[in-house]
């Protein structure tokens, strides 16, 4: 059995997410628990199959973070590892200041 490990330290964060299938626009609502400079866990009642390529939405004290990525596994209790994909330079800013900020505290 193959362990993933992912490629950057994952840091506790909670906020809101929208996801979108980019095939069939269907979303879901839920929650991240952790992110990373790659990716990030999102909690939801519904999740995509493994490889679905999803727009992100995410939401953290009125800032919105908004990529495009794919599902990289789907967890047995629910749940989502989604990699972010074509990142632009607004958005990578504001992910990195999330990221100090939580190193920080």
């Amino acid at each position: 059995m193959t362990i993933e490990h992912p490629r950057a330290r994952r840091y506790p964060f909670e906020a809101k997410v929208d996801l979108t299938d980019l095939s069939s626009e269907a979303r879901i609502d839920g929650r991240t628990s952790d992110v990373s400079l790659f990716g990030c866990h999102v909690d939801a009642l519904k999740t995509f199959p493994q490889g679905t390529k999803v727009k992100i939405r995410i939401i953290h004290r009125s800032t919105n973070f908004e990529v495009l990525g794919s599902v990289a596994h789907v967890g047995p209790g629910g749940g989502m590892g989604i990699i972010f994909a074509n990142m632009d330079l607004n958005a990578q800013t504001v992910l990195e200041k999330w990221i100090a900020n939580i190193r920080e505290q």
